[in-house]
């Protein structure tokens, strides 16, 4: 179970991973906890109806999902948006970082309860990025984990370690070298100065014959990706090659250590 806060998370965040053990058999299914209501249209190629925006986005989910091969279910909740501004301004009320942690994460506990999973997938304590969402998604899904396990007990939870530094500096260096654009060109600053997250990760999934299903489910998010921005402007060759694998943080586990590993399932099979 992919437990993510908006729609198109599931496409931006080990999906090709996904698409891998879709392959192989394994029942995978997506759970998003928001609608994407409040995101907003980052395709200049697009022109839509603000209005639109939410129905939009639940059609691109359902494309989305059918390309990775995964069941999918919404948690209902509402977008928060991300608040900007010195201080931020205070969250919309009712949206899902805003309602009591209890309710939302009831609802979590009975989509476990019913898919029964071995293995989870969510993001850290940080969101990935601090968005409210992404943090809020991370908090239900470790407590539902808890509440549910007198009934259901999942084996292991793991944080995406989607843009780690190592990552990160490798394929911004490969980019150049080859003279493409680099993807990371506007963050390459500010991740230079960052400690060294790398050593968080403790699982890395060889996916990169996955890699073009990981890039069609993000397209099916039309509204959120630009076919012709920055993010496919470095061939999927050279990230075959310079980073083959999607990396992972095992954040939970009822097994033995097995770390370094190169599977979610390892120690289940």
């Amino acid at each position: 179970m992919n437990v993510h806060a908006h729609p198109d998370d599931e496409a931006s965040k080990g999906a090709a991973s996904t698409a891998k053990y879709v392959a192989e058999g394994v029942r995978v299914k997506v759970v998003t906890c928001t609608g994407g209501e409040r995101g907003d249209l980052l395709n200049p190629g697009l022109q839509i109806d603000p209005s639109q925006l939410a129905d939009i986005r639940r059609a691109e989910m359902a494309e989305s999902a059918r390309i990775l091969g995964v069941e999918h279910s919404w948690l209902g909740f509402e977008d928060s948006g991300f608040p900007e501004g010195d201080p931020p301004p205070p969250l919309p009320a009712g949206c899902f970082a805003d309602l009591p942690l209890e309710e939302t994460t009831a609802a979590l506990v009975e989509e476990i309860l019913t898919f029964r999973p071995q293995v989870i997938t969510t993001y850290d304590e940080n969101g990935g990025y601090p968005h409210p969402d992404h943090i809020r998604c991370h908090e239900i899904t470790m407590a539902a984990v808890a509440q549910a396990a007198p009934l259901w007990q999942v084996s292991k939870v793991y944080y995406h370690q989607t843009f780690h530094k190592q990552k990160v500096i490798a394929l911004h260096e490969a980019a150049l070298e080859l003279g493409y654009t680099s993807p990371f060109a506007d963050w390459i600053d500010d991740i230079l100065t960052r400690p060294d997250n790398s050593a968080r990760v403790t699982t890395r999934v060889p996916c990169a014959e996955y890699f073009d299903v990981r890039d069609a489910a993000l397209k099916a998010h039309a509204t959120q990706i630009d076919p012709s921005g920055h993010w496919f402007a470095l061939p999927a060759q050279v990230a075959k090659d310079v980073w083959p694998t999607e990396d992972f943080e095992l954040a939970l586990s009822v097994l033995p250590d097995s770390a370094p590993e190169d599977d979610l399932f390892a120690g289940l099979r």
